[in-house]
């Protein structure tokens, strides 16, 4: 059933792509983004955060983006839910892409947590995923999907300096379950963008992924990506957010050697993500205080 469900909206598209796209221009953007440096010289790394559903590919996307860097399939983030939920279970840890040798990273770092669920008691708490946009989560806490994180827990961080902050907020969405989703799920994701707005308005972003596999022409072809009516109508209606906040990409799952299509989209997407965080990270203080909060 979901099966024919991506077909059928699949069916119509454009005749032409509505929006450019930078195909054949991997190395460029890649090498602009090798050379990226903060605009704010007191923060050494921009700290981009994803959330979304359970198997929305939040680590997947993760893996992505360090292959891309390193020049070869790579896997630093654990990618498995269900392995998840049984042992590392919701910690909130720092992924980093290595530069050149070891010890040394490229300035942009990324967070995950386990994915959110339509039910209460499972899944990371919407409550820790905005203590962590506050800065509030300390290295490798656990979270409680029952309890989420107080002043008084050890994992929290009473004055968060700037570079614990988030500066851009990606919300990860698979766009083959975008119809089935729950209403809680999005209920959950909107209340965490919210408060973002909220903290000195943290940008915000989409990424969509999973496209092969809600269509069949772009899972025959990923530049048909930008001919889908459907990702650029209806995702945007389902999440409230602008088409221009929403960036399709096709994850690497079964491919063990690179694909220079997929990596022009996911390196478009990476660039919006530091280019929002670069001009977030030249308005904010050097430090939030508790009442600042």
């Amino acid at each position: 059933y979901i099966a024919f469900i991506s077909t059928y909206v699949c069916l119509t598209a454009f005749d032409k792509e509505w929006r450019i796209t930078p195909w054949g221009q991997k190395e460029v953007i890649l090498q602009k983004l090798k050379d990226y440096v903060p605009g704010n010289p007191d923060i050494k790394s921009i700290r981009v955060f994803l959330h979304g559903p359970v198997g929305a590919g939040k680590s997947s996307l993760i893996n992505f983006i360090n292959s891309v860097f390193q020049g070869h399939i790579t896997s630093i983030a654990l990618a498995d839910s269900a392995i998840a939920a049984e042992s590392f279970t919701i910690k909130y840890q720092t992924h980093k892409i290595e530069k050149g040798k070891h010890g040394i990273y490229y300035p942009i770092v990324f967070n995950d947590v386990m994915g959110l669920e339509e039910s209460s008691g499972k899944g990371v708490h919407k409550d820790d995923i905005i203590n962590a946009l506050k800065g509030h989560v300390k290295e490798g806490h656990k979270f409680n999907p029952m309890s989420p994180l107080s002043e008084k827990d050890h994992g929290y961080i009473k004055i968060p300096s700037s570079e614990d902050r988030v500066h851009c907020l990606v919300s990860v969405m698979p766009a083959d379950k975008m119809a089935f989703l729950g209403k809680h799920v999005i209920q959950k994701m909107r209340d965490i963008r919210l408060a973002a707005f909220a903290l000195a308005g943290i940008p915000q972003m989409v990424v969509l992924t999973r496209v092969d596999e809600a269509c069949p022409s772009v899972r025959k072809d990923v530049k048909n990506i930008y001919l889908s009516k459907y990702i650029k109508e209806k995702c945007s209606a389902k999440l409230g957010v602008p088409v221009n906040c929403i960036l399709p990409v096709k994850n690497y799952h079964e491919e063990i050697d690179l694909n220079e299509d997929m990596d022009v989209l996911l390196l478009r997407a990476l660039r919006q993500m530091v280019d929002f965080a670069d001009d977030f990270i030249k308005n904010i203080p050097l430090k939030i205080t508790p009442q600042g909060n």
